[in-house]
């Protein structure tokens, strides 16, 4: 949306953009990463009993499918001529409730493919690429132990298996969540102290340095987003928009650094300013304060590491949360950082469970040098200032990035395994 047009928007409180996102957990299931596309297919199929081993050539897709039964009593029973290659195996829950399903090898707990909540009576499907080994399936019912089935031996193949990740445990995740933790207390120390000098400079009338300073400290929060859903409603207070509110930008509720961009780049007076600025400041020394004592849900980490660039492009991108200083694209270079800081600490549990962790840090790097393109010595240039070209590069960087950071969502979700 052009910057003319999200100020006119503003301006009326016609055309809100939505809350500020961060607060949902997205259901994902285990896509590229553990070669499930299957697994997302949103109609569970009715069958029949699913008796012995059928194979069969399905006029679809030309591969071979084979009929596997899953229920705690028979987990993985109908696989008894294995075979190398490109294959599917059709997922009938046999059992009275619903299933997770994980095909896996036995030695290692590796999972090369899951569909999530397989209910009573469906079959779904699960493609794999299996080469020489052993697998076996996983069946986990709900309020009941995992059982794993037989092992199955493939043999005579020529082919390489698809991808497979051993599962993320709660444990496993505790050490990056306390670092990161640590590193978002600094983080609040520093935004308190640059929306101190934001409001030194609103409260003296210099408004030259008043947008710079904004800028500066508005930033900081803005690489802080895997941590939003941890500060509740602190979160609405700093960086809420006009969303919901009756009033739009002259609602009361209006608050946080947006209401302050707002005044600042819509010709308001410092005397006007200083109560907001003041209520700013007040939101982030309490969120600094009370920090210490926040926990951040280690079942979280690995999402938010997909999530920040998902709503970059669909909030920072499409310009809906730019009430007038045109610094978008400054917010979305932040938004790489702090997806970056992330990735850090969870580098260690990627390395071997990530085939595409290389592939996610030339993005990054290429989405980096597209951003840093805009940047003219602190001076972004606005959405609606950018070329055809710039603006596809731009959109094709970010979203090939965010595809890819999908898989990281994937292999940190915690799975049962017992």
């Amino acid at each position: 949306m052009p910057e003319a047009a999200v100020g006119a928007a503003a301006e009326t409180g016609s055309a809100p953009p939505p809350p500020r996102p961060g607060r949902r957990r997205a259901v994902l299931l285990a896509g590229g990463a553990l070669a499930v596309a299957a697994a997302v297919v949103a109609t569970a199929l009715a069958t029949g009993g699913s008796g012995g081993d059928r194979h069969r050539a399905a006029p679809a897709d030309g591969l071979r499918h084979t009929t596997v039964e899953i229920t705690s009593a028979a987990c993985g029973r109908g696989w008894t001529h294995p075979a190398a290659g490109h294959q599917v195996f059709d997922l009938h829950n046999t059992s009275g409730s619903a299933e997770e399903v994980y095909l896996t090898a036995p030695g290692t707990g590796a999972v090369y493919g899951e569909v999530e909540g397989l209910a009573p009576g469906t079959q779904r499907p699960l493609r794999v690429t299996l080469g020489n080994g052993s697998y076996a399936f996983k069946c986990v019912a709900d309020d009941a132990d995992a059982v794993t089935g037989p092992t199955v031996r493939v043999t005579g193949g020529t082919v390489k298996s698809g991808p497979a990740a051993v599962p993320v445990t709660q444990q496993d995740l505790i050490p990056p969540t306390l670092a990161y933790q640590r590193w978002i207390q600094a983080r609040t120390v520093e935004l308190a102290r640059k929306t101190g000098v934001l409001r030194d400079a609103i409260d003296r009338g210099d408004r030259t340095a008043a947008r710079r300073d904004w800028l500066a400290a508005h930033l900081v929060y803005e690489r802080m987003g895997a941590a939003y859903g941890t500060f509740g409603d602190a979160d609405a207070a700093i960086d809420g928009t006009t969303a919901g509110l009756s009033g739009g930008v002259h609602d009361a509720g209006f608050t946080g650094f947006h209401r302050v961009e707002y005044g600042l780049w819509h010709g308001e007076s410092a005397s006007s300013l200083r109560a907001p600025a003041a209520r700013l400041v007040k939101a982030v020394d309490d969120l600094r304060d009370r920090w210490p004592d926040e926990r951040m849900d280690p079942a979280d980490i690995g999402l938010r590491a997909h999530e920040i660039l998902e709503n970059t492009v669909q909030f920072e991108l499409t310009g809906r949360t730019d009430y007038g200083s045109g610094t978008n694209l400054a917010t979305a270079r932040a938004n790489l950082d702090g997806t970056g800081e992330l990735l850090g600490r969870l580098r260690p549990l990627l390395k071997s469970r990530a085939a595409g962790l290389s592939g996610i840090d030339s993005w990054t790097a290429r989405t980096r040098r597209t951003l840093d393109g805009f940047d003219h010595d602190g001076r972004w240039t606005p959405l609606d200032r950018l070329t055809r070209a710039q603006r596809e590069k731009l959109d094709a960087d970010l979203g090939e990035l965010v595809e890819r950071l999908a898989d990281v969502a994937a292999l940190t979700d915690v799975r049962r395994t017992a």
